[in-house]
């Protein structure tokens, strides 16, 4: 599953979305586990539904991002989209995107008592983990232009802004 969730970002949300599977420690998997092994261990899940659905779930995944020069291209524009980060206080403290705003729950409250669910928005982590599982819940409240940034702030220090620090996290 270690190898999946690598090369699938998204499974861990899509296996749980669908099967209710990966989410919470009742319904979780190994690191060293097979997808063959976790769709026996859940009422015998048919492993090539399984591995369809990951398949879908990726598309949609790709979809939902934006590389950083195409962000950078955004936010030059008249219009720009409004960045949220949805790392940590220290990492936003750290290094941050120009305009970008740290995604916290009286901003969350404000967000969505604005009532504008078509401004465009891109959301952005680290490594472009988490700013798709934080796509993915704005989609879900109704929110209708999100992006995720591909790789996230790291992908940008690298393809757009190399003055933008990197960063290693204890748990890369």
């Amino acid at each position: 599953m270690g190898a999946l969730l690598e090369a699938f970002p998204g499974a861990r949300r899509a296996l749980f979305a669908k099967y209710h599977v990966g989410g919470c420690a009742s319904c979780g998997f190994q690191l060293g586990e097979t997808l063959r092994e976790v769709c026996a261990r859940h009422e015998d899940m048919p492993v090539e539904e399984a591995l369809a659905h990951l398949l879908a779930s990726r598309e949609s995944d790709l979809a939902l991002q934006v590389r950083a020069v195409d962000l950078k291209a955004a936010l030059d524009s008249a219009a720009p989209p409004r960045l949220l980060d949805v790392r940590s206080r220290e990492e936003f403290e750290a290094v941050r995107l120009p305009g970008a705003e740290l995604m916290t729950q009286p901003l969350l409250e404000a967000f969505f008592k604005s009532g504008d669910k078509v401004q465009p928005v891109v959301v952005y982590c680290h490594r472009g983990l988490r700013s798709l599982d934080a796509a993915a819940y704005l989609i879900g409240h109704g929110f209708q232009s999100v992006k995720a940034l591909a790789g996230g702030i790291d992908a940008w220090s690298v393809e757009v802004d190399p003055g933008t620090r990197r960063y290693k996290l204890e748990m890369d």
